[in-house]
């Protein structure tokens, strides 16, 4: 549109050149200097510290109704950023594994385990994250959402109605943080891991993350004794004894790893727990030494 009026502009001044016709009292013949400039097209960008409804994998504009935390909802949005460098300038939004969504990953990572005051894989919690359509990405869009939910348990990563925001939910007495648990075992897998008070009976107790080196799934899942290791020494922490070849004496360990898509996400958290198996626990293991720990 300014293009078509500095056009017209131009022959209508020299038309009244040619005629001699002078302008009126108050007017500069210059048609396009008091048009005010067009506004920038604003690309669309998700707000934070907003819930919704309902769980997206895709941001699409149509599916947009935040509500208030208070209300009842199912999904909070803790952060939103913007991506940046390599991958960005594709025709299509990052997929799955790619430089693009790792970078988003591994912020969120971070954002979201701040936000609710440790890792945030430490408890009952979900993060996904959120890119923008296709349409929206061709159209110049490159933020991307971290959003968080409450899951059943462990082993259930279902999602029920909530209200209020989960920041802080991994602060103080938490009831959303792994703590202890009766692991229920068919043959020699875990089935179900039943979180119980850790002054009652009870098997296992969550010790920590362990991040893993950044190898395939196929090569994690071929090193499992690796994990045991790894998971010893967060158990040796946790729990304040040697961490040295003793540990096999002490206590056994489970952990939990994240799903191959999430893994290829960048997501390296290992869920370590310690594990005893031939007498019952009747406190928490941290800090315990090694009296709450001895060779057996």
């Amino acid at each position: 549109m300014r293009r078509w009026l500095a056009a017209l502009a131009v022959g209508t001044t020299a038309a009244l050149a040619l005629t001699g016709c002078g302008a009126p009292a108050g007017v500069d013949r210059n048609l396009i200097d008091d048009w005010p400039a067009p506004v920038a097209a604003q690309q669309f960008v998700p707000a934070a510290e907003v819930c919704h409804h309902d769980a997206q994998q895709v941001g699409y504009l149509t599916g947009y109704n935040p509500v208030a935390c208070t209300e009842s909802h199912r999904v909070e949005t803790m952060h939103v950023g913007t991506l940046t460098g390599p991958g960005t300038d594709r025709g299509t939004p990052p997929p799955p594994g790619s430089v693009g969504m790792r970078t988003a990953q591994a912020s969120c990572d971070k954002e979201i385990s701040k936000a609710v005051g440790a890792d945030w894989r430490s408890g009952r919690l979900g993060l996904t994250v959120v890119l923008p359509s296709a349409q929206a990405w061709a159209g110049g869009a490159r933020w991307y959402r971290c959003d968080v939910t409450e899951i059943a348990s462990i082993d259930d990563t279902s999602v029920g109605l909530r209200t209020g925001s989960l920041r802080g939910a991994l602060t103080g007495a938490a009831p959303l943080a792994y703590r202890c648990f009766n692991p229920k075992l068919v043959k020699d897998d875990i089935d179900e891991m039943v979180p119980v008070s850790c002054t009652s009976r009870h098997h296992a107790e969550f010790v920590g993350i362990w991040q893993a080196p950044d190898i395939s799934y196929a090569e994690f899942n071929r090193t499992t004794k690796r994990t045991h290791r790894a998971c010893q020494t967060v158990t040796a922490r946790y729990a304040k004894v040697p961490d040295n070849s003793q540990l096999d004496f002490r206590t056994g360990t489970i952990y939990y790893q994240p799903y191959e898509q999430e893994w290829k996400n960048g997501n390296r958290g290992v869920q370590c727990f310690l594990w005893i198996s031939d007498r019952n626990l009747t406190r928490s293991m941290k800090g315990a030494g090694t009296k709450g720990l001895p060779v057996t």
